[in-house]
Parts: C-alpha cells; structure tokens; sequence
C-alpha cells in the first residue's frame, strides 16, 4: 500500500546508482540545504525533494548501490510516512552519528562515501569525517553533483527575479556606513584579517541593502561578498540588478567603496587566488560550505561561528527598531481584522483552516508596504 501522495522514486535512484558506480562511489549523502546553508531553498536547490518526494525543510539522505534512507526530525515523522515510496527506510532521527552508524552497516570496508563539498558547512563535513574516521571507509568529496547530474534538463532554472536597492527610508544606515564598520572591526582585531567572506544570503543582503526574491518567503538573492582593506567584490549574476541598484553599487568608483561586480560562479577560484597571499580570511563557520573552506590554507584562516556582518546585522540600531515596531503594529491591525472575522464566519461553520490561512495572508497584504509572509502560514483548530 502507498499513499496517493508518495513519489515514485524507483527511476530516480536508479538514475542515480547508475552516476555512483561510473565514479566508484559507494554512498551518496543528500542534504536538504543549498550552498549557502539557507534554511528555506529554492525549488533548483530541491535535490533531496526530487529524489525522494519528501518535501520537509530538514533532512538527511544516504543512498547506497542497494538501499536508500530518509533521516528527519519528529516534526515530519508523518509527513515522510505519506511521501516516500517504498525504496526508502525512514529514520527518525537526525544525528549525524547515527547516519554514520547506518553507513557503516550498508558500506563495506574500503567503500568510498561522497558528498558535494558546496552542500556541508564546515562543522557537519567534519561531523562525518569523524563518524567515519578509523573505519575503512573514505569520506570523498565530489564537486560534479551527483543529483544535479541526473536530474539535468528537469532541474528547475537558476533565479531571474530582479536584485533592488532597498529604499533609503527603510535602512538604519547607508551600505557604505556598514562597510566602514565592518573594516574598523578588521583593523581593531587581535589577528588583524584582511578580508572577510560572506557565504549566508541574508548577510550580503544586509550589507548592501539589496533585496530579491530567489528564495520563497526570504528577500534575498544568490550571492557571495569578499571584503577587503581596500576593494569589494559581489559574486552575483550582475544581469539581474536594477539600474538603480548598480548605480548604488558602483557610484564610488574607482575607490574603497567601490563594488566590483563579478560572477556568482567565480567566487570560489577568486578566493582560492586571493588566499595565495600574505593574507587572513575571516569567515564564519555557521555559513561557510567546506568547499569553500577547503580552498584556504589553515594557517590563513580566522574562524569564528559568525562573521562580523551577522553579528553587526543582529544589533538594531535605532531607525530599525522604530521600523520592526511600526511593522508589527500593521501586523496586529491585520491579525485583529482576522480575529474579529473568525469571531463572525466560524460559527456559520463557513471557514476551515486552509481558507482561514488565505484569509489573514490576504489582510496582511492588504497593509501598507507588505512584501509577503516570512513563511507560509501554519493553520490549526481543535
């Protein structure tokens, strides 16, 4: 028996054994992140999704030459049930140790177990490392993604969506402002970095008070930033910024507070010869992949769990804190309206949960400068 809901998976594994063994790969772990750690992802970067149908935001895959299993968290338990087929155990845990455990029971000594470096922030690519350490078995990073690889003309295309300047009312303070505070914090630290890279979306975003839609519910946009002493670079698809944001962007050219646009594509090989240098890059592990990291001499390496713009980002200046209420208190009008409408249309037994998650998404939009919902509304009664 299977639910109408689950997905047939059978082909896709398939698909994807075939790819394994043409590179000797034994195990193949699939996240449900993207390369910059996001929380939400696009529906591109939804590789664990097509592979499997499960559709929860957090979740392991480990797929061997024989076997495929699900890791998840009690949040999807019944979810996982109704969307996987049976090719797949569902476990129900999300430990990194008892994934390790699991691939030591399904991978025979001398098996080679791959993952995508650009998928696996520092701290979970060494989780693994260590699960498997002394084991037989060697963690392999493999660059060509293997899902990516499969899935070919279906994948859905890369974002297209313009990339646009936040307007200067809503901002604390002016993007060349939060460069200049970020330089004094390279200056006054101990190690004395030259640059800082940023991997997490919404830290760019910050930054330079630019705003997308590449991802559902988050305004943010595919992008990295390496900030020096002296120069900027925004790894971004430039084809995609409004004529006023390049404007922004590039009005203090040439100069210090000159952004120079380049590639998303590129960033890594510019890292990679920056890091060449008499240099230290400070980054923040949280958000960084492994393969990026992995191109970085140790030695000229500055870590710490957050980089100076997300802890600089989580401080809220004045001007924000006057905005965030301001926006909660249109938020309250709106929720009040769908309260007293609950009041009137539930007894009429003219309302379930569904329409009632329309109903108050539908009078949040209606408030003045609303971008939408931060995720899609969670409706519940009884």
């Amino acid at each position: 028996y299977l639910p109408p809901t689950a997905t047939e998976s059978t082909a896709r594994l398939a698909a994807l054994r075939g790819a394994m063994q043409a590179r000797g790969v034994d195990a193949y772990v699939v996240p449900a992140t993207d390369a910059h750690m996001s929380e939400y992802i696009s529906e591109r970067d939804a590789r664990l999704g097509w592979l499997s149908g499960f559709s929860g935001s957090a979740g392991t895959a480990v797929v061997t030459l024989h076997k495929a299993a699900l890791w998840t968290d009690s949040r999807y338990w019944t979810q996982a049930e109704r969307q996987l087929d049976c090719n797949w155990e569902l476990q129900r845990t999300t430990w990194i140790k008892s994934i390790g455990l699991w691939i030591l029971e399904a991978v025979p000594v001398g098996g080679n177990v791959s993952m995508d470096p650009f998928l696996f922030s520092i701290d979970t690519w060494s989780s693994y490392s260590d699960a498997l350490h002394g084991s037989g078995r060697t963690l392999l990073p493999l660059e060509t993604n293997l899902v990516d690889h499969v899935w070919a003309e279906q994948r859905p295309p890369p974002a297209s969506g313009q990339i646009y300047s936040l307007p200067a009312e809503f901002t604390g303070s002016s993007w060349q402002e939060k460069v200049m505070g970020v330089r004094q914090q390279m200056e006054q630290h101990v190690r004395s970095p030259t640059a800082v890279l940023l991997s997490g979306l919404e830290e760019t975003a910050w930054l330079f008070n630019l705003r997308g839609d590449d991802i559902p519910y988050n305004p943010v946009f595919y992008s990295y930033t390496l900030l020096t002493n002296t120069s900027i670079r925004l790894f971004v698809d430039g084809t995609r910024l409004t004529a006023e944001a390049r404007q922004s962007l590039q009005g203090g050219c040439p100069g210090p507070l000159c952004v120079e646009l380049q590639d998303y594509g590129q960033a890594r090989d510019h890292v990679r010869d920056y890091a060449r240098g008499n240099v230290t890059i400070w980054l923040g592990t949280e958000y960084t992949t492994y393969g990026l990291y992995s191109v970085i001499p140790q030695e000229k390496l500055l870590e710490e769990s957050y980089s100076p713009v997300m802890t600089a980002k989580a401080v809220k200046n004045a001007k924000e804190q006057e905005l965030l209420r301001a926006a909660h208190v249109r938020d309250a009008v709106a929720v009040i309206q769908y309260l007293l409408w609950l009041e009137k249309t539930v007894p009429q037994g003219l309302v379930d949960e569904f329409s009632g998650a329309q109903r108050v998404d539908a009078l949040r939009r209606a408030q003045e400068h609303n971008r939408g919902p931060s995720f899609e509304s969670i409706s519940a009664s009884g």
